[in-house]
């Protein structure tokens, strides 16, 4: 297992992940959706439009099933880094959040 921070531009108004977020349809994914539905719940905004967050993974390459599944529907540019568990949670813990519950 690996942990990736992630960085992202949304494509567009995020409602529709949004919506599928509360409906409970990513975290019922499998093998990904717990962890993806966590991170998404969590990410961050950064500068300038790009949004971020830790992302357990399993994958070659990275977040492929992600991608193919929700990732590339909502966001460019992905870009992922190696991080220990933790770690990027701990770098952008002080950013705004995305979603306000």
């Amino acid at each position: 297992m690996a942990y990736y921070l992630v960085r992202a531009k949304a494509k567009d108004d995020l409602k529709a992940l949004r919506q599928r977020l509360t409906s409970g349809e990513i975290q019922k994914m499998r093998p990904f959706g717990m962890a993806l539905d966590y991170s998404l719940r969590n990410a961050r905004i950064e500068s300038e439009g790009w949004l971020v967050w830790e992302e357990e993974d399993y994958c070659r390459p990275p977040l492929a099933m992600e991608r193919e599944a929700v990732l590339d529907t909502y966001f460019t540019d992905l870009s992922v880094e190696r991080v220990e568990e933790g770690t990027g949670w701990g770098q952008i813990e002080g950013l705004p959040r995305l979603w306000q519950e």
